[in-house]
């Protein structure tokens, strides 16, 4: 297994890191994640492990998409994805600045939810795209019906742009700022990032 590119300490509820995916050895893991019925707006419900591993490939050999497994405590819990929105998933529905990123991301299913796992999650996604210095806002694109996310996008200081019409989806374009995350999560419980990566330019 590669080591962490980057580690968060949350007060209440440990160490959270992430690492580069491998996809071979990931793959019966992510299977099980995106075709549970939580996990229905990934939209990989009827996929595959070979559909999985031929996804998550072509994300691994793209030059502006990239895939981490989330760890809490050591133990895979969350997938994380950042993009540049210049080149995946938004062209011609985004005004792309440099130093814009997307992100996706989507919690393990469990039968035994730990209170503010998700938000914690989501925190830790945040600031692993904004120890990149190059980074300036963070782009997200989740379903319109996804109500649960767009609170916990809220509540890390995104901003509402305006529905979209995708492909797969109608979608609700958000935005947060560096400046917009910092005031949304320094009165939280935020503790010490550290990141163990040089993170490529992704204007």
């Amino acid at each position: 297994m590669t080591d962490p590119v980057f580690v968060r300490h949350d007060r209440r509820l440990g160490e959270f890191a992430l690492r580069t995916l491998d996809v071979a050895a990931d793959a019966p893991l992510l299977h099980r994640w995106v075709t549970h019925p939580k996990a229905a707006f990934w939209l990989m419900s009827d996929a595959d492990v070979e559909a999985v591993v031929s996804e998550y490939q072509r994300i691994a050999d793209h030059p502006h998409h990239e895939a981490y497994l989330g760890l809490w405590r050591g133990e895979p819990a969350f997938l994380a994805e950042r993009y540049d929105p210049a080149y995946v998933e938004l062209v011609g529905l985004h005004d792309a600045r440099p130093g814009d990123v997307g992100m996706h991301f989507l919690c393990a299913p469990t039968d035994t939810p730990v209170s503010g796992f998700t938000g914690a999650v989501i925190t830790t996604v945040m600031a692993w795209l904004f120890a990149d210095p190059t980074t300036e806002r963070v782009v997200v694109e989740p379903d319109v019906r996804n109500t649960a996310v767009h609170g916990l996008n809220a509540r890390v200081g995104f901003e509402v742009v305006g529905p979209i019409r995708k492909p797969e989806k109608e979608a609700l374009l958000s935005i947060c700022t560096r400046q917009r995350f910092r005031a949304a999560t320094d009165a939280g419980t935020e503790t010490s990032t550290e990141a163990k990566e040089h993170h490529r330019d992704h204007a």
